[in-house]
């Protein structure tokens, strides 16, 4: 009778053992992945400062946590294609291609045995959508079209099944959101062929999702302000609405030299040209020091920053010779405006009458690489109908 007692009692310790252990498991797995997320959204934010070194410790700690789930290694590739981009050592370039390569395919692996046991994972089609667009972002830096057409394929797919799986998830919009915008400025036999493989673009959809991306945003939240500060100044002309956003990103992002740049244009398409000489002597002083990271090599685009806030006053002679010297130089790929410098030479030769040679820069900007950005985008602009300077000007 004791024996059977003992048992029962055993029993149930077991049982509550059990309990405890299930509620302690259901208990520690949100925890696991909030901490997960965490891990990945400070890398991104890393990475973003152009902080790479510490962007890829929180996003190996991501994998170190998780190493099934395939959104670590996602921003690991994304984190290594703006290593690649925005450095000037070509050691660390070709170190940061090779592992941004290699993440994009273990991102691709993980994510097809995820979806093989959910096929409704969100956040899985995702990211597996983040690794084949920086795939593709890097293809056209090496001017591969056609392994990008390839590439590009399946995204819009991913993405769709992404929305599906869960509506809710901004981060998607971002994505999408980039897409409609981006495809409707592409020239024609681009624009077609970019239609048949990924979609439709839609300017005013795409706008409308990239808001909703930097509204509602979590992990792409930044990402999705960025874009829509370079949309509003570049492709929108709205340069007052590109202004709070382009001052915020500076100010939490501080090393990012992109955004130290794209305010001093800001302020000087507002006509704020005392605050926008005061942002370019600011990034002169760190060139000129070798803050990390404003190197020199940073010198041509200080250059175009100076030929257009001196364009933009009117002053041609003194913008011609910055504008001149920025153009002299290859310019820096790694920018979101790269090569912008050419096609202002080419405006500040219409507004001096010089129509041949504005077209030879026009024409030049149309030879940069990285094919379809706002430089291009202007020069073919420019190239149908010389530029004419406002009244204002």
């Amino acid at each position: 009778m004791k024996k059977r007692h003992l048992m029962i009692l055993l029993m149930l310790f077991y049982v509550i053992l059990l309990a405890f252990i299930h509620d302690a498991e259901a208990i520690e797995a949100p925890q696991r992945q909030s901490q997960f997320m965490s891990y990945i959204k400070l890398g991104i934010e890393k990475t973003l400062n152009m902080e790479f070194q510490n962007a890829n410790a929180y996003l190996q700690k991501a994998v170190e946590m998780d190493p099934d789930n395939p959104a670590g290694y996602a921003y690991l590739s994304m984190m290594n294609l703006f290593a690649y981009e925005m450095n000037f050592d070509e050691n660390i370039r070709n170190k940061s291609q090779a592992s941004m390569l290699r993440y994009v395919e273990e991102t691709l692996k993980k994510g097809i045995k995820r979806i093989e046991n959910n096929n409704a994972d969100s956040q899985t089609y995702m990211v597996m959508a983040v690794a084949k667009i920086t795939k593709v972002n890097w293809l056209v830096h090496q001017k591969r079209y056609v392994l990008m057409a390839y590439e590009a394929s399946s995204i819009w797919e991913y993405l769709e099944k992404a929305r599906e799986g869960d509506p809710l998830n901004y981060d998607i919009y971002f994505l999408t959101g980039e897409f409609h915008y981006h495809i409707e400025h592409l020239p024609g036999l681009t624009r077609f062929l970019s239609s048949l493989i990924i979609t439709s673009g839609d300017r005013q959809k795409g706008l409308q999702e990239l808001e909703l991306a930097a509204l509602k945003g979590n992990l792409h939240k930044q990402l999705a302000l960025s874009e829509l500060s370079s949309t509003y100044l570049n492709f929108e002309k709205q340069p007052a609405r590109a202004l709070p956003i382009v001052r915020e990103l500076k100010e939490k992002f501080p090393d990012n030299y992109n955004y130290a740049f794209a305010l001093g244009n800001v302020l000087s398409e507002l006509r704020r040209f005392e605050d926008a000489l005061a942002i370019a002597r600011e990034i002169d002083k760190k060139i000129q020091a070798g803050v990390p990271p404003f190197k020199p090599q940073l010198q041509p685009r200080y250059n175009q920053l100076m030929g257009r806030i001196f364009f933009n006053q009117g002053d041609y002679v003194r913008a011609e010779e910055y504008l001149q010297k920025g153009a002299s130089k290859h310019i820096s790929l790694q920018c979101p405006s790269s090569g912008m410098g050419v096609p202002a030479s080419g405006n500040d030769c219409d507004a001096h009458k010089e129509r041949n040679k504005a077209e030879m820069y026009y024409s030049k900007a149309l030879d940069v690489e990285g094919g379809e950005g706002v430089a291009q985008i202007e020069a073919r602009k420019y190239l149908k109908t010389p530029y004419v300077p406002s009244p204002m000007n």
